[in-house]
């Protein structure tokens, strides 16, 4: 833990109470996309190299296709008197988002008095830079950054202020897990927020094909920009010679497993040149880049009773697209 002493309280310098470092060494940009392109078949470790904080991923979430973000917040909205009462005053809020969202300001403005925010996140400037936004906004809050990767244990800070002590996942972050990371994720975050803990978490509801296609490979292109970034920055920063034009954004719907998944395609045979690394293409291959799960409500409670929670309570927009789940570790 590195604490920030001084005679006055941190609030009144703006910073935060404490950062706590539990996380891995920082994630190496190079190392990770050679890997992810040694493999067969080839796949990235798109959570680490999709920047979910830009500009840009902020604009797709405001385009009327990608529905996730106004579905949670109408929920929270509609339920926003519900959920103060449940939580109760001086609650401690860990934020389990990997970043300040939109949710999350609605749920500090919907608890009543709450004590704390921790913010728990493995990249450590965003981490910081998202506690301090957090601070300097709302200036009574007790709050502390955790850096940790959420699939791996990690201590939270002690819950000194007397109420309940909730976690908040939104966006269908969970849903970047696969269904046994999901599980592993889950069984942590019930040992770390203990018996009579909440956990509320956005879960993405399977549904048409069109709308999620829709929602994941936008009319407007964002979407397929986002993605395409990640050979961009190789370009960028690896003196990686991509040729954009020649690689393909597809996305496309697994109905029997839930998942939405992310390619690159290559549209045509092409050499690459990473440094003095040489990396062939074969016209059609695809470059896996991420998977987003999509779950029934039953399957999801079925998931986090194995974890250790009970549901409290479930709901859904008025369109049925999105899920927030309220859980208790049991």
């Amino acid at each position: 833990m590195t604490d920030f002493p001084s005679d006055e309280a941190p609030q009144q310098r703006g910073d935060i109470v404490a950062f706590h470092d539990h996380g891995p060494p920082p994630a190496d940009f190079g190392a990770l996309f050679l890997a992810g392109l040694a493999r067969r078949p080839r796949s990235l470790a798109g959570q680490m190299l999709l920047n979910r904080r830009s500009a840009a991923f902020r604009r797709i979430c405001a385009l009327p296709e990608y529905y996730i973000q106004r579905a949670e917040l109408d929920i929270l909205r509609d339920r926003a008197v519900e959920l103060s009462r449940v939580i109760g005053p001086d609650a401690q809020l860990v934020d389990f988002g990997g970043g300040f969202s939109a949710q999350m300001g609605m749920l500090l403005a919907t608890l009543d008095r709450p004590w704390a925010y921790v913010a728990v996140d493995r990249d450590r400037q965003a981490l910081l830079e998202d506690a301090r936004f957090v601070q300097k906004r709302y200036p009574k809050l007790w709050v502390e950054a955790v850096r940790a990767d959420m699939r791996e244990a990690f201590d939270l800070p002690p819950n000194a202020g007397g109420g309940r002590r909730i976690a908040y996942c939104p966006g269908n972050a969970i849903g970047n897990f696969d269904p046994a990371d999901a599980l592993g994720a889950l069984s942590l975050w019930a040992r770390e927020l203990r018996r009579g803990g909440l956990l509320l978490v956005g879960v993405d509801l399977r549904k048409s094909v069109l709308i999620l296609e829709s929602a994941y490979d936008d009319p407007h292109g964002m979407n397929a920009a986002l993605v395409l970034d990640v050979l961009r920055r190789a370009n960028s920063e690896l003196g990686a010679d991509f040729d954009i034009r020649l690689f393909e954004h597809r996305v496309r719907f697994d109905p029997d497993r839930g998942r939405m998944r992310a390619d690159l395609v290559s549209l045509g045979n092409q050499d690459v040149r990473i440094g003095d690394t040489l990396i062939s293409f074969a016209q059609g291959e695809a470059l896996h880049i991420e998977d987003s799960w999509k779950y029934s409500i039953d399957d999801f409670q079925a998931l986090a009773r194995g974890a250790g929670f009970r549901a409290r309570d479930v709901w859904t927009d008025s369109k049925e697209l999105f899920s927030l789940h309220l859980l208790e570790v049991g």
